[in-house]
């Protein structure tokens, strides 16, 4: 019976890891060896832990660039450069082509023009926005610069999450539509919003002086998450994989420039 448990752990420990090795490969460019017999089915359920994964990069980036004596608006540059290219700018394909969908005034047209993979105006500032504000806000944050990275990325992709999971996906068919299946009950949201809660609670740990920035960012992180894909649903009844990208991206964005009040 010992034998059979043991086998039965190690069976699921190779199948998290499995899983957790498709979610890098999907929603990252990193050059990671393709194993056969991946199941992407359940990408996003890893996509929190994905999320802190690129932060805990980016943040290492950001402290050797430090330690080189690059100065921070170079290395705020620098940083959201090598944060959209381990993305791949996966996610902000779909800011662009949510922005140029939200500019149509007829409802019906949207999704068609979500569709076409050619950037018209609106996503282009919409683009060119969102990586200004996310630029400005690094530059104004000057301490625990990798706490926040770690965290900004982990909350935008549980926001992903809560927007699988609260709102209906507008297409019958898309890279997105898969996504529904991982993700079906509010009770799918609760690990990731574990694993950000227990980031935020080490801090504290660490230093009971952070007491007040580790709830600064467990609020603001939260709120952001569930309002951004609450407007998405508004403008457009529902969400679509666009969506769920812009969800990722708007909430990073936001959550630096909340953070830098703190």
């Amino acid at each position: 019976m010992y034998i059979n448990q043991r086998h039965e752990l190690a069976t699921v420990v190779k199948k998290l890891v499995l899983n957790l090795f498709a979610s890098l490969i999907f929603y990252t460019a990193i050059p990671l060896p393709y194993i056969n017999g991946l199941d992407f089915q359940r990408v996003a359920y890893f996509a929190p832990l994905v999320g802190l994964m690129i932060g805990g990069i980016l943040g290492l980036c950001d402290s050797g660039m430090n330690y080189l004596g690059i100065p921070v608006l170079t290395r705020s540059a620098l940083v959201v450069s090598i944060w959209m290219a381990i993305t791949g700018g996966l996610h902000l394909d779909g800011v662009m082509d949510t922005a140029d969908g939200l500019a149509v005034g007829n409802a019906e047209k949207r999704l068609e023009v979500m569709a076409d993979s050619a950037t018209g105006a609106f996503g282009a500032m919409a683009a060119i926005a969102l990586i200004l504000l996310k630029t400005t806000a690094l530059i104004d944050i000057g301490d625990h610069r990798w706490l926040v990275l770690i965290a900004a990325c982990g909350w935008g992709r549980w926001g992903q999450q809560v927007a699988i999971a609260c709102y209906p996906y507008l297409k019958p068919t898309g890279k997105g539509a898969f996504h529904k299946a991982a993700i079906r009950t509010y009770k799918d949201l609760l690990p990731g919003l574990l694993l950000l809660f227990s980031l935020s609670i080490i801090l504290v740990i660490l230093n009971k002086e952070y007491l007040f920035f580790a709830l600064s960012i467990i609020l603001a992180g939260s709120a952001i998450a569930i309002l951004t894909g609450l407007w998405f649903h508004h403008k457009l009844g529902g969400h679509t994989g666009d969506t769920y990208g812009a969800v990722v991206e708007w909430t990073e964005a936001l959550f630096l420039c909340v953070l830098t009040i703190f």
